[in-house]
């Protein structure tokens, strides 16, 4: 792990979990597809520093609640659960074996403030802070199923709402919201080429 400590302050079983996870995914992806072979190879940036970036726009606060949509095998829930451990995540998605994955992972890390459930978002009827997720469908889709599951009572700097790690052009998905969302260009932060292109929408809701 050369990357995160790079961008982060991390503890010493922050660190240790971070490292744990560099071992973790290649074992799990040799049984499970998750990822490609050779994105595997890029675990850190691609994966876990490109969750991490969801921590650049907001620094949780302590009692946060974040459900994780379309988490797959853990991604962004389980990167920003290691780095706020004071925050409640909840990891949804509606594939038994990549739930099966974030389970494994996040106890074998030794990580408390995870919860991770096999369901579709349609059928989680409970209300977070913020809702997470990348890349897992267009914007408007992904607003109409979890604006029920974002309560009013805010805690934090910035207001509840939606936050989307996303690629490529943006400009049809972000035309219904473009007066309320915020794009935040990740290459300016991280500063690897791999960020190109890559970005971060916040869409209070």
């Amino acid at each position: 792990m050369t990357l995160i400590p790079q961008y982060f302050h991390l503890t010493d079983t922050q660190a240790q979990q971070f490292a744990a996870l560099e071992m973790l995914y290649p074992e799990w992806n040799e049984k499970i597809n998750l990822v490609s072979r050779k994105d595997i190879a890029n675990l850190e940036e691609h994966h876990l520093l490109h969750s991490l970036g969801i921590a650049k726009l907001i620094e949780f606060q302590a009692g946060t609640t974040i459900l994780d949509v379309g988490t797959g095998g853990g991604f962004p829930g389980i990167p920003l659960a290691v780095l706020f451990p004071e925050c409640r995540f909840t990891l949804i998605d509606s594939i038994g074996k990549k739930i099966r994955v974030a389970q494994d992972v996040a106890e074998r890390i030794g990580l408390t403030n995870v919860e991770c459930i096999q369901e579709r978002v349609e059928d989680e009827k409970r209300q977070f802070d913020f809702v997470v997720s990348r890349a897992v469908m267009p914007l408007p889709d992904l607003v109409k199923l979890v604006r029920k599951n974002v309560h009013h009572k805010h805690k934090n700097a910035m207001p509840n709402g939606l936050i989307v790690l996303k690629g490529g052009n943006l400009d049809g998905e972000i035309h219904t919201f473009r007066n309320l969302a915020e794009v935040t260009d990740l290459k300016p932060i991280f500063k690897t080429d791999w960020f190109d292109g890559k970005r971060i929408i916040y869409l209070p809701l």
